[in-house]
């Protein structure tokens, strides 16, 4: 029987796959990046195949590693409910989210930690767009798409905006950056394999690239927008979950144009929901989401 790798080296790998990068990790687990690339090591190790490519400016996933983030993410996800679930009904509220968020997101729900921490959030992050209250043991959870099902209550955080980011240092770099058709010198970082995102955002602004110029394709969005802030390349991002990334001079929006994708986030709980402050905090969310669209 084969030895089981260690939970720790599992949510290391869990929590490096969603930031692409050693030092954010390190900071959201509190170890060193160091410790971070030692167990990281030490997983490959035992598995016998890499998880991450390292490149010069980040990492990305392996073929091997996109295998096997979802079946990481169910298995956390599992224990999470079951801590839920077993032994009575958790004080913790528990909230979903999808990874294409996290940016926008994780600050906040530090913020509202500083304001209540009598009402505590635990946060399991997906892939998925949706949520499934019958079968998973969620309080609540941020949903992507369309309008919800109206058997559930519903806050609208704010609509999809895509817009195309960049490293500021990538506009100072040799290849100027200077209109849209110069997108073809430089390499294209797509959150999906359809490439339907910039296809979108190129239709909306005219432009029709007379050559295709590098690309890279990532799992998810959040993949895309960590890889474009080191510099890799230029992604398309959601401008309403980029505020913080270009109040930091992370990233930067070489064009100002954006296009409405005709999706939306929206936070959800069930219509019948009793838990302490799931309410409070759903419209503290909504409020915190309008103030920093206006606040642009």
């Amino acid at each position: 029987m084969k030895r089981l790798p260690p939970l720790t080296a599992l949510h290391t790998f869990l929590i490096t796959a969603q930031h692409c990068n050693f030092t954010r990790a390190a900071q959201q687990l509190h170890i060193t990046q160091g410790a971070i690339s030692r167990q990281i090591a030490g997983l490959e190790a035992q598995l016998g195949y890499a998880l991450f490519q390292r490149q010069a400016r980040g990492l990305s996933l392996t073929r091997e590693g996109q295998e096997w983030l979802p079946r990481v993410q169910q298995i956390f996800g599992l224990v999470e409910q079951g801590m839920s679930e077993v032994g009575g009904l958790s004080t913790t509220l528990q909230l979903k989210a999808p990874t294409c968020v996290m940016r926008w997101l994780l600050p906040r729900l530090m913020e509202w930690h500083a304001l209540r921490p009598d009402v505590p959030v635990e946060l399991t992050t997906t892939v998925q767009h949706g949520v499934d209250f019958r079968r998973e043991g969620f309080d609540a959870a941020v949903v992507y798409g369309d309008t919800p099902n109206q058997g559930l209550r519903t806050w609208k955080l704010f609509d999809e905006q895509l817009t195309p980011v960049c490293a500021p240092s990538l506009l100072e770099g040799p290849v100027p950056l200077k209109s849209s058709t110069d997108l073809s010198k430089h390499m294209l970082l797509h959150p999906s394999r359809d490439e339907h995102d910039w296809s979108l955002w190129l239709q909306a602004a005219g432009v029709e690239l007379e050559a295709q110029g590098p690309r890279h394709h990532f799992e998810t969005l959040d993949m895309a927008i960590a890889m474009a802030s080191q510099g890799t390349g230029i992604a398309i991002g959601d401008w309403a979950l980029i505020g913080d990334d270009l109040r930091g001079s992370r990233l930067c929006m070489p064009f100002t144009q954006k296009v409405l994708t005709g999706k939306s986030y929206y936070i959800v709980c069930q219509a019948k929901t009793a838990q302490p402050g799931l309410v409070e905090l759903m419209e503290w969310l909504k409020g915190r989401a309008i103030s920093d669209v206006m606040d642009r």
